[in-house]
Order: structure tokens, then sequence, then C-alpha cells
């Protein structure tokens, strides 16, 4: 079992915009007087393509099957896949985000010479209010078998409670909101709050109101023996916790450029110690979409023929 996946999907921004449903629960995101926002973002995805590429990573570029959802370039929330074979489908929030699922993915993999052993679909589980945004809102320990999770409207408790027991993952849930305070705006995604690696945790404990939780998820994390490196909420609006490891002959942690320019200086030591970083260009996504790097990688555990 890794906790790095050396093979990467990705769907390509066809019709990227400004999305008000999906702003409801993002504050990241910005209506911006962008005249050119689907051919910046097209560049902005095709420079983490090449990225990927000098880093050696397998990537799997599919058209989204809905050609104007706006959202689509953040495939990871709608799907994930593990090691076991399995191919997860989520349940979403909004209309907009439930027309991402395409339900040739397993054949399409599977074309590509990938092992698609079964195929789990929760996405039932919206029409009961029951959200789990993939991994968005799990950000998961694969070796250890753990859930970090921060509750939202995009996150809910009985939706990660039935989860975990499908898929062997202990659930560790908290509290985070966009001004750290119990009353403020709940932050979206886990994977803006946290990200983990191999041998290294991002956390932005700022963000959580509750001290009981802070203390549980900082004692998780010691005990998965990770170095935690925290960070601030100004951070946070900076998508600092938004990283993803990936491997190849090395091991790399891709991030965006703003990310990487509000690193400080420890915490960049601190990362480097553990991965080289592979700072990408998304200004145009992080905006207008309120995702970034990570958001846009969807992780490929499976096996191939």
């Amino acid at each position: 079992m890794s906790q790095s996946a050396s093979s990467v999907i990705l769907i390509r921004p066809t019709g990227f915009g400004y999305d008000p449903e999906t702003a409801a629960s993002n504050d990241f995101q910005q209506r911006m007087p962008v005249d050119d926002a689907r051919r910046s973002a097209a560049e902005e995805f095709d420079g983490l393509i090449e990225a990927l590429r000098q880093c050696g990573i397998g990537i799997t570029v599919r058209d989204p099957i809905d050609s104007k959802a706006p959202n689509g370039v953040f495939p990871n929330n709608w799907f994930s896949t593990h090691a076991d074979g399995s191919l997860v489908l989520y349940p979403m929030l909004t209309p907009s985000r439930r027309a991402e699922r395409d339900p040739n993915l397993a054949r399409v993999l599977e074309a590509e010479a990938f092992t698609v052993r079964q195929t789990l679909d929760f996405s039932g589980w919206e029409h009961h209010g029951l959200i789990l945004e993939g991994t968005g809102s799990l950000v998961l320990d694969r070796v250890k078998r753990r859930a970090y999770v921060c509750l939202s409207p995009r996150t809910t408790e009985t939706a990660l409670n039935a989860w975990c027991e499908q898929l062997g993952y202990t659930p560790v849930a908290f509290t985070a909101t966009m001004d750290g305070r119990i009353n403020g705006a709940p932050v979206y995604h886990t994977n803006v709050v946290m990200g983990i690696g191999e041998k290294w945790a991002l956390v932005c404990f700022d963000a959580m109101p509750y001290p009981a939780e802070r203390q549980e998820l900082e004692e998780e994390l010691a005990k998965s023996g990770r170095e935690v490196i925290a960070f601030s909420l100004p951070q946070l609006y900076q998508f600092v916790g938004n990283a993803l490891e990936l491997r190849a002959q090395l091991n790399f942690i891709f991030l965006s450029e703003t990310a990487f320019h509000a690193l400080k200086p420890h915490q960049r030591i601190a990362l480097e110690r553990h991965a080289r970083l592979i700072p990408v260009a998304v200004p145009t996504i992080e905006a207008i979409g309120g995702g970034s790097v990570r958001c846009m990688i969807a992780e490929n555990f499976l096996s191939k023929a």
C-alpha cells in the first residue's frame, strides 16, 4: 500500500467558468471579469500536464462527459480509485456537479489496461441529503486507513461514516471555518484545510475553532509518524493546504505558484526534506473555480494488467 500515486487522471476544462451553484458553499470562488477565462484555464491545464510529464507521472486525460460543466476540471470530487481495484463514485451537492459523472469511466480505464475490480456507486446518497465529494471531502491516509474530514454542506457526517464502514477506514472528523470562529462559514472541502503525503502533513489548525478537535487531529497525525507543518488562515486563502504528493523515480509535491510563494521559508524547507516541490501556475482556475492544483488531480491507484 502506498500513500502516493504514480499515475493520475485529468479532465479538460472545456466548459470552465464561474458557477453560482457551487459558489454558494465555496468562499474561494470569485465572479471576475475575465474575457478569456476558458482559454486561460486551458493554458493552465496544459501547464499542469507538462509539469506532470516532466516528473514522469503517468497521465490519463479525458474530455468531460458534459462539455459545458463549469467545474469539470476538478474530477477528484466525483470519483476516486483505490489499490484494491475499486472505483468509487460520490454523491455531489449541486446538480451542476452531478452532471460531471462519467458512466463510461471504468471502461475507459480498462481500455488503458488498468484493472477495475469493482465500482462502488454512492451517488444515490445525494437524493437523501447525504453528500461526500470525493478526495475534496476526504483527505486519506491510505496506509493507516484514516479519513480526515472537515464537515460542511459538501461533507455530511452520515455519508462519511457510511463510506468509512464500506471502505474500511476510521473517520477523523472536525470543524473548520473560513475565519476560525465557531459561527464562521465552513471551509467547503477538507483538502483546502490540510494535505498529507508519505512523511508530511500540512494543516491549518487556525481554521479549527474547537481545541479538542485540534488536539485529536494532532494526535492522529503524530501517531502516523508524519512531520506536521502548520500554516495560517491567510495562507489557507492562498491554497497552501491544497498540495498533493505523487511519485515516480522521486517523490514530488504538486502545488500552485500562489501556494508556493505563500509558503514561509521554514515551511518550504520542511516540505523539501520529504519531496521536491513542483509549483504550477493556475491563477484563473483558482480565482474563478475556487480550487487549486490538488483539486485538478484525481490519483490513479489502479494496477495495470
